[in-house]
């Protein structure tokens, strides 16, 4: 991309190398020291469902205390600019797992659960993560939603898994439920593929387990994906959690703020259990929220599930910054800065190279992946941007979206071109697309070249039908979707 197609003066600088190495594997070696062949660091992904992007305190909330959250972000990175690769929740979940765009393969709507139908979930054809880290070695778990298919062949027990407990669908009630085959929010919740009973609010129970996890396997390499669904509706925190936040007026705000509440203590006593074992130094831990929150006005107000995104743009489905800019933190006491905010753009597909690059393993050559190892950008040796571009699309509404520095290019269903400069307009209030005739054009252009190598095809027709194919190349240019 042309330099100049990035605004000046709306990045600050990179910080310097902390400590300068060679790259990857001098920084893997470092951290680890002289055992690093024997001691290979643990993966943590925690990922929570529909948080607003100003609803922690790291990122400015005033009403919601987030101490572990806030902890997490002293002890390392804040990525300001960090994103997702979709605005709602499974298609994000489809590419965490894979490091490839799920655009690639048609994952773009959510499967309707359904444990006879053999389409509707992330194709088998996709090597997970978790597949490729239990044969390093690494013991595997997921604990929280899945979200990615119910037939057995999507199962998270059969795609790399070792170790898992929580509900296959996307939504559920997180207290004082009947388990009822036929409401997707009742189903019975399962470990390591046999059914359960739980009785304990489903945000603490989820906490009790990943502490759990961390404790069993003390003396071995393990990654763990631990997917929260607070604070997604249905809003139901404990009594007494809801009671702490008597002082928040609107109903809606006061049980999300519960909720967020919640997650933070379930996170922080998985946290927690690292440190009491002694792993905290040798576990690299992502957090981040697998889009925003829904409808956020960018305003001050709530969505409908009681979340902000202020000052960002739109919310969940759109992929304006509020659907697809998250809070996102990255941590590794010791080995990662401190305590710092890192603003050139990362994605959640990065998180696929970098936990293979810590597990010392090559990058598979097979088919294209989209993220890159993290590790040496946020070490301060490379001081280019991880993501010269990144790029989303929606398929429900036909969006289309692009990041080339600070320029965000969107086409929002009507397929005409919109410019913003995040650098002075955060919220995407104004179009200078006509001021910026030859940025647009561009950006645009590199737009509908991503959309070619991209699937034009569904995997599966999913909840928001109906199935609908994308338009054949060079669409923005003709005007019309």
């Amino acid at each position: 991309m042309p330099e100049s197609l990035l605004p000046q003066n709306r990045i600050r600088p990179v910080m310097k190398p902390f400590p300068l190495l060679l790259g990857a594997a001098a920084i893997f070696v470092q951290a680890m020291g002289s055992g690093a062949a024997e001691q290979k660091p643990n993966i943590l992904v925690i990922l929570s469902d529909d948080q607003g992007y100003a609803d922690t305190g790291f990122q400015g909330c005033k009403d919601i205390p987030t101490p572990n959250l806030d902890r997490l972000a002293r002890e390392g990175l804040r990525c300001t600019s960090g994103y997702v690769s979709h605005p709602y929740c499974s298609p994000t979940r489809a590419g965490l797992m894979t490091g490839r765009h799920q655009a690639r393969f048609g994952h773009e709507h959510n499967p309707r659960y359904d444990p006879d139908d053999h389409r509707e979930g992330l194709p088998a054809t996709e090597k997970l993560l978790p597949q490729f880290l239990a044969g390093a070695g690494y013991a595997t778990g997921w604990i929280g939603k899945w979200h990615l298919g119910a037939a057995p062949e999507f199962r998270p027990e059969n795609r790399g898994f070792k170790e898992t407990f929580g509900f296959i669908g996307g939504i559920h009630h997180f207290r004082d439920w009947e388990v009822n085959l036929k409401k997707e929010a009742n189903l019975p919740l399962f470990r390591n593929g046999v059914e359960v009973e739980v009785k304990e609010h489903l945000t603490v129970a989820f906490g009790h387990e990943g502490a759990a996890f961390v404790q069993r396997h003390e003396t071995e390499p393990w990654f763990l994906y631990l997917a929260f669904n607070a604070p997604h509706d249905p809003e139901e925190p404990t009594a007494e959690r809801l009671a702490k936040f008597a002082a928040i007026e609107d109903p809606k705000r006061r049980a999300y703020a519960a909720q967020v509440s919640l997650l933070d203590d379930a996170i922080g006593e998985t946290l927690a259990a690292l440190r009491a074992t002694g792993q905290e130094k040798r576990t690299l831990v992502f957090f981040f929220s697998d889009n925003g929150a829904p409808f956020g006005d960018g305003h001050g107000g709530s969505g409908p599930n009681g979340g902000v995104n202020t000052p960002l743009r739109d919310g969940k489905h759109s992929v304006y910054e509020g659907g697809v800019r998250v809070p996102f933190v990255v941590s590794w006491p010791g080995h990662l800065p401190a305590g710092r905010d890192y603003d050139p753009p990362v994605s959640s597909l990065d998180v696929f190279p970098t936990a293979l690059a810590c597990a010392q393993l090559p990058m598979p050559t097979d088919r294209p992946y989209d993220g890159v190892n993290l590790l040496p950008y946020l070490n301060g040796v490379n001081t280019a941007a991880p993501h010269p571009q990144l790029f989303w699309r929606e398929n429900e509404r036909l969006q289309a979206a692009a990041r080339s520095g600070a320029w965000k290019l969107v086409r929002d269903g009507t397929w005409r071109p919109q410019l913003f400069d995040l650098g002075a307009d955060l919220g995407e209030h104004s179009d200078v697309a006509k001021e910026n005739a030859r940025v647009t054009g561009e950006v645009n252009h590199a737009l509908d070249a991503w959309m070619k190598e991209m699937s034009t095809k569904l995997a599966f027709p999913g909840q928001q039908g109906p199935e609908r194919e994308w338009p054949v190349a060079d669409a923005g240019a003709k005007g019309t979707p």
